[in-house]
């Protein structure tokens, strides 16, 4: 037991370094390459804020344990919003924008909503997988796409930073970065796995809690970091982008490896959760601020469906 406590511990802490690496060395590639720092944001961070739930789900699910694949994403979205948007607006109060209620938000939902529907015959399939992995592609082009048009006659599109590291050592950091996180990821899900079969628990609930607050920390960071410099887009765009990423390329990598069981408490659990949570979100945000009365809010929904879960592994594993 002390030993995978230790896996944990330590995967976790490479896992969260090696995820900043690898978006420091994507990032500075990116600008030398010429990239506008729009994209950068929007995809190479976006992308890289997630890679510790797409990488640890994909080893799940190499491992044979699609629970924690499952539990992470699904845990990491409910994570997201109660906890890290919570923790956010107890200390910098975060401004909502039009783009995200009338745009963002309604993709979530939609997300979520289908979701539910390839989780009620009990299974995500490899063909539910990859409509999973073709929607994120369709979806993403045309995130990319209307913001660029509206973003086209900014010279903030086209003006950027020059990059602080050169080509190889960017290079460095990238390819270090990714054979961390790998490697981190494999060490958490070895831990998570030992562990849940040791309390005997199943590997949704491991996936749901431990797993899915470690893989959340680079986005708690993100989140804080804009916040406090005003970036409120950024802040709460980080978090529904992310949630956006983990239905459909976090789940569907892992499906394609190997198809998820979905037993019904995901569906009328931690999948009603995160429609509860997208509809107080679509609330808030109506109010154009996330505050510390809402803060409070989230914070009080994440500790209560925590303790659920804990409720729940206490008489599984009695």
């Amino acid at each position: 037991m002390i030993l995978s406590l230790l896996a944990i511990i330590i995967g976790l802490i490479i896992l969260v370094w090696s995820a900043d690496k690898f978006i420091d060395g994507s990032a500075s590639v990116a600008k030398i390459m010429g990239i506008p720092s729009l994209i950068i944001g929007m995809v190479i961070v976006g992308f890289g804020t997630s890679a510790p739930e797409m990488t640890v789900s994909v080893m799940a699910a190499l491992d044979n344990s699609p629970g924690i694949a499952l539990g992470n994403a699904y845990g990491s979205n409910i994570t997201n919003i109660a906890l890290i948007l919570g923790v956010t607006a107890l200390i910098y109060p975060i401004a909502t924008s039009q783009k995200i209620l009338k745009r963002d938000l309604p993709i979530l939902t939609v997300l979520t909503v289908l979701s539910a529907y390839m989780a009620y015959n009990g299974v995500i399939s490899h063909l539910e997988s990859w409509v999973l992995l073709g929607l994120f592609i369709l979806i993403m082009s045309f995130i990319v796409i209307s913001d660029i048009k509206q973003h086209k006659k900014s010279n903030e599109f086209y003006q950027q930073e020059p990059p602080a590291k050169s080509l190889p050592i960017s290079i460095f950091w990238l390819i270090t970065g990714l054979v961390l996180l790998v490697a981190s990821s494999k060490l958490l899900v070895w831990g998570s796995v030992e562990i849940a079969h040791k309390l005997g628990v199943s590997d949704l609930i491991i996936g749901l809690t431990i797993v899915a607050v470690g893989t959340s920390l680079p986005e708690l960071a993100s989140s804080i970091i804009a916040a406090k410099k005003g970036e409120d887009d950024i802040a709460l765009g980080n978090v529904v982008g992310s949630n956006i990423f983990n239905l459909m390329c976090v789940v569907g990598m892992a499906g394609v490896i190997r198809p998820i069981a979905a037993p019904p408490e995901v569906l009328y659990r931690d999948i009603a959760v995160m429609l509860f949570l997208n509809a107080l979100l679509f609330v808030f945000c109506c109010k154009q601020k996330i505050g510390k009365p809402q803060g409070v809010v989230f914070i009080t929904c994440f500790i209560a469906y925590t303790a659920f879960l804990g409720y729940a592994a206490f008489f599984q594993a009695a």
